[in-house]
This record gives C-alpha cells, sequence and structure tokens, in this order.
C-alpha cells in the first residue's frame, strides 16, 4: 500500500471515529454511513485515478481544452438551465454533444469533467447539463416529466453557438439515456443522432418486471432523487410495510416514490413519460449500447427492435447498431475486467468508447469509420470473452431447446432429487415448498445490483434454503453456448391469491461454484399481463412464462447448466404477501404453500437459445 494510499486511509479512520461518537450520543447512524460514503467518494476522487481517465484506443486530435463553467441555457418557460461546455482549444466550429443528467454536472460520480474533456480532444463541443431542478439548474426536478421540451430546447441553443457547426448528436446512459431518447422524441431539425445506453423508452417496465415492483433499484432511485442534490436513501428500511410509507417511515419523503408506488398497473401516469409510443417517428441514426448484467437490458433490446420494425419497410431508412457487452449498469468491468468470479479479459474495456466515438465521427463529421460496412449487431460473448458481429438479433441460426425440470417430489435444497434435462417428463410427483413473505430469498441483499458484474455472489446459501427448488444437469460433455432470449414457462399452483414466482438460469462449475447468468420473477396475477391482471384461485394450476431476459454466454464441457425455482429475490424486489390486497397499501402477510409441476401434463421447463458451434 502506497503512502498516498496510507494517508486517506488514515483520514477515513479518523473521520469515522469521530462520526461514531456523535452518532453514539445523537441516533445519527444512517448520516454517518453517509458520511462515510462521501469519504470513499473523496478517497475514490484522490486515489483511484485510473476511474477518472475514459478508456479509448484512439489518438485525441485536439491536445488543450477550453471549458466554460455554469453556462445558463433559457428553456421556453424562462427557466434556466446550467451546463459546462468543452471545446477544443483552436480556431473553428464544432459538431455538438449534448448530455442531460441529473447526477451533477460537476459531480465525479459520471465522470462528466472526464468525459466532457474526451470529446473535446476528440474535436466535438460538448454541452454537459444539469436537467431542470437538479444541482445548479433552476425549477422544480419532476422525474421524466419536462426531458422533451428541454431537450428540444438545449439542442436548439447548442445549434446556435458560434463555436457549433450546427450538427448535434445527444448521448446518456440511464437517466440521461432518457434525456437522449426525449431529444429525439422532441424532433429538432438539428439533432442528427443519438446514443442511449442502458435505459428504455418505455418507463413502467424499468420499475415492474412482469408485475413486480424493482424496489432495491427504482424505489431507492425515485427516494433519493427527490432533492435537488441527493436524499439519504441509507435510512430506507426495505422490510417496512406498507410498502406506500417506507419513504415517510425513513423521514424522507419521496412524491416521486408514491407515484411509482401507487401506479403498479401501467397507464395513467406513465401514459405522459413513456416514449415507446414514438418508435415509427424517430427517424435519426442511433447507437444502442447495453450490457448483459445491465438492469435494463431487456429495454435497450427492446427499443432496437421496435425501431427496426418500424423501419424495415423502408430500405432508405436511417441505421442503427446494437451492441451489448459484458457490463452491468456501472460498467464495471471495464475496469475489473471480470463477472463474479469469471475473469472475461480486457476485450471489453475500450468499446464503449470507441464505438460512441466512431459512430459520432460517421453521423456528425461524415468520416469514414467503418461502422456504415458492419453488420448492426456486435455482442460479447462471455465464455470466450471476445466480441462477434451479426447481422440481425435473435441470430436467425437459434435453436431454441428445451431443458425440463425433473424430480421425485424432493428438489428442496441443493441436495435434493431435482434434475434438468433434455428428456420431456413423464408421470412425475410434483414438488412443494413454502413461501414465507417474513422469510424471503435474499441473494439481492447487500449485493449492489447496478454493479451486479462486480458484485455478483456465489448462490451456495440461496440453495441450502428449503424454499429453492433446484435442478441440475448431468456435466456437459461439450460447450453449449446460449445467445440470445430466455424464458422459462412453470406450471404452478399457489394457496395464495397471489404470489410469486422466480427463476434463475445459473453456470455450475466442476468445483461446485455457482454463477449467475440470468434470472427472472413473474407475479401471478400478472400472468397474461397489466392489462389482464387477475387473481389465481387457490390450488389452481396455471401457467406462467417467466422473460429471464438475454445473454450470450458459453456453458464449458464439464459445467452443469442449474435451475432454481423460488418465490421471492428479497430485496431487489418487493415481497408479494399472498393477500391479493391493493399492492403497497397493506402490511398483512401470510405464507404461501406452492407447488410446482414437472410431468407429460405440465412440462415445466427453461428454453434457451443454443447456436450450434
Amino acid at each position: 500500500m502506497g503512502k498516498k494510499r496510507l494517508r486517506w486511509v488514515a483520514v477515513v479512520l479518523a473521520f469515522v471515529a469521530v462520526a461514531v461518537a456523535a452518532a453514539l450520543t445523537t441516533n445519527l447512524v444512517p448520516d454517518l454511513l453517509w458520511q462515510v460514503v462521501t469519504v470513499q467518494d473523496l478517497y475514490d476522487r484522490h486515489v483511484r485515478l485510473p476511474r477518472v481517465e475514459i478508456a479509448s484506443s484512439t489518438p485525441d486530435r485536439y491536445a488543450e481544452v477550453v471549458i466554460e463553467k455554469d453556462v445558463p441555457i433559457t428553456m421556453r418557460d424562462g427557466v434556466r438551465l446550467y451546463a459546462n461546455v468543452y471545446r477544443p482549444q483552436a480556431e473553428g466550429q464544432f459538431p455538438v454533444l449534448v448530455i442531460r443528467l441529473p447526477y451533477g454536472k460537476d459531480e465525479y460520480y459520471c465522470r462528466m469533467p472526464a468525459i466532457g474533456k474526451f470529446w473535446a480532444r476528440k474535436g466535438y463541443a460538448a454541452v454537459i447539463q444539469d436537467v431542470r431542478g437538479k444541482f445548479a439548474s433552476e425549477g422544480s426536478f419532476e422525474p421524466f416529466e419536462n426531458e422533451v421540451a428541454d431537450g428540444y430546447d438545449t439542442v436548439d441553443w447548442a445549434a446556435k453557438q458560434p463555436w457549433s457547426d450546427g450538427n448535434v448528436g445527444v448521448m446518456g446512459e440511464s437517466y440521461y439515456g432518457y434525456t437522449t431518447w426525449a431529444a429525439a422524441v422532441s424532433q429538432h431539425p438539428k439533432l442528427k443522432c443519438i446514443a442511449p445506453a442502458n435505459i428504455n423508452m418505455d418507463v413502467y417496465s424499468s420499475a415492474y418486471r412482469q408485475g413486480a415492483f424493482d424496489l432495491q433499484l427504482m424505489g431507492d432511485w425515485a427516494i433519493g432523487m427527490d432533492a435537488r442534490t441527493y436524499q439519504n436513501a441509507l435510512r430506507l428500511d426495505h422490510w417496512h410495510l406498507p410498502l406506500i410509507a417506507m419513504d415517510d417511515a425513513a423521514g424522507i419523503p419521496s412524491y416521486s416514490y408514491k407515484r411509482l408506488v401507487t401506479s403498479p398497473y401501467g397507464g395513467g401516469a406513465w401514459d405522459r413519460i413513456n416514449l415507446n409510443g414514438w418508435y415509427d417517428q424517430i427517424s435519426i441514426p442511433i447507437l444502442h449500447l447495453g450490457g448483459w448484467y445491465d438492469v435494463f437490458l431487456n429495454g435497450t433490446i427492446h427499443d432496437w427492435q421496435e425501431i427496426r420494425s418500424a423501419r424495415s419497410a423502408s430500405p432508405s431508412a436511417a441505421p442503427q447498431w446494437l451492441v451489448l457487452g459484458p457490463w452491468d449498469h456501472e460498467s464495471t468491468t471495464d475496469e475489473t475486467h471480470r463477472i463474479g468470479q469469471l475473469d472475461i479479459g480486457d476485450k471489453s474495456a475500450t468499446t464503449q468508447w470507441d464505438v460512441r466515438q466512431a459512430f459520432f465521427d460517421y453521423c456528425l463529421k461524415g468520416m469514414e469509420t467503418g461502422l456504415a460496412h458492419q453488420p448492426g449487431v456486435q455482442i460479447f460473448v462471455v465464455g470466450d470473452n471476445d466480441w462477434r458481429l451479426e447481422n440481425e438479433w435473435p441470430l436467425a441460426r437459434t435453436q431454441y431447446t428445451d431443458y425440463y425440470l425433473h424430480s421425485h417430489g424432493a428438489a428442496n435444497t441443493v441436495q435434493g432429487d431435482g434434475s434438468l434435462s433434455l428428456v420431456p417428463p413423464g408421470d412425475e410427483v410434483p414438488d412443494q415448498y413454502i413461501y414465507d413473505p417474513q422469510d424471503p430469498v435474499q441473494y439481492a441483499t447487500g449485493v449492489d445490483y447496478w454493479s451486479l458484474a462486480e458484485k455478483m455472489q456465489d448462490r451456495a446459501t440461496v440453495e441450502q434454503r428449503d424454499d429453492v427448488l433446484v435442478y441440475t444437469t448431468a456435466a456437459l460433455s461439450e460447450d453449449v453456448e446460449i445467445t440470445g432470449p430466455i424464458s422459462a414457462t412453470l406450471y404452478a399452483s399457489s394457496s395464495a391469491p397471489d404470489t410469486d414466482f422466480t427463476v434463475a438460469l445459473v453456470d455450475v462449475s466442476p468445483d461446485g461454484s455457482t454463477h449467475l447468468i440470468q434470472e427472472g420473477i413473474i407475479r401471478a396475477s400478472f400472468r397474461d399481463g397489466p392489462d389482464l391482471r387477475s387473481p389465481i384461485e387457490p390450488g389452481g394450476v396455471y401457467e406462467y412464462v417467466l422473460d429471464l431476459w438475454a445473454t450470450s454466454y458459453v456453458l464449458k464441457a464439464g459445467h452443469h447448466i442449474r435451475v432454481e425455482v423460488s418465490s421471492s429475490n428479497f430485496d431487489r424486489y418487493n415481497r408479494n404477501p399472498n393477500t391479493g390486497k391493493d399492492f403497497g397499501l397493506s402490511a398483512e402477510t401470510v405464507p404461501a404453500t406452492q407447488t410446482i409441476y414437472h410431468s407429460a401434463e405440465y412440462p415445466s421447463r427453461v428454453t434457451l437459445p443454443v447456436i450450434d458451434r
């Protein structure tokens, strides 16, 4: 450990010691934790310097950068939004890249100062703006509500500046991926192309996955964002019921959170902020980026597919590209080169920024970058640990292959008799378990799903639970590549009028260690979709089709494919209380007896997109 790092460790320890002493007498432990996070941020700023740099394999075009701080941009209603402008220190005009985010244009978290300098050195003017009501910008932050109009006005301003050549692109990820889509929806004529990443146009599907509320991610995000900077989300207790009062109980009431919890069925307020009705109206080139372990993966792919479908009738339609890497939401693999226990090498480290530059060089500078001549889909194959170009998604050569659940009625825990094979089931005894909302499966608790590739844990603890059914293949005789969408079909009954079912697809190494490939969840009352939701008849057998999203992953010879079935994944998703009462409004919970059938009549299975190697 170097002297610089030792000094910072000493600072952190001293700070924590003083803060603990104060907290013991003021009952401010959650705020103490928040301060520790702040110290970690300071440590990151000053010690982990490589994280500040933007990974790129291309040479800079300009050495010096001009930076204008807190430049006011007036919106149509008179509200001023403030931006930092980065541009080459050189004469002339440049194409402009706009980034509009709620996380602070000067904050370290999203590395905006480094990103601004990166683009200026590549020959662009970068306009990085605090959205309405956040950090330096005026107005009130109402998530998703003002981004179309504000996006139009910002693009309009950027196109008219003396250092602008009039060509504007917009880029961003997560919420500022949404503002990227919103700018495209605004239809400004000077907006030439966009590069959204790790987001989707349908906000509702980001918050509710087949009916289950994404508590750890969207719930915490909504509460944390209801302030000009951030609220202290460390105060939250995810166990609190009723769910609608979780923010109030923590002393941080949130309008945005309550809007999420009181709108579990789509429609209504969602219609104002969902952008997925605009697929056929967006005609400019698009670069979509997503990650296999990103929490918005499905939405990224869905947006690409919908745009492709909308443009399929026009041979001259603007091109779009889809890049799917080994990333989680925070792109931790670019630094760690790992997904959980897997070493994936360094071939993805510079891809995001290299492909963005190639895209904008092509669209805004008119340069020949090779992008226009390559296939439209680029995927990272985990296991091969390399990139591959494809012409479509899903791949036309996919062989959708069913792996069926089997047991003698005792698949509970990894020591049970559950198995998984290509052979359809015959007359078999079903499996049962008790799902108790007061004791849910907690794989997600303590695992930061924004950084899942880095934080992923072995699943040994989960697989020792009696309320988890485990089905495993024999050792694979050869490598099996699965590339494409994954689904699971369960035939199940419950003693409750509503409940959840979960499925995890897992790679098991010869040494017994486990690695999550993908997972899914479905709320029983949403089995036919939010528009056709209905309770279930206790004891009745229903078919549930779970969307496990997608991957490109090679299971190696000697490994095993495993499927885990249960009814909770807390605290990523809220616990289903099994009562069937109005969502989020009751504190009552009851245990439920769950039965999973696997027989000729009820062939429960997982369907994998196998690629012939």
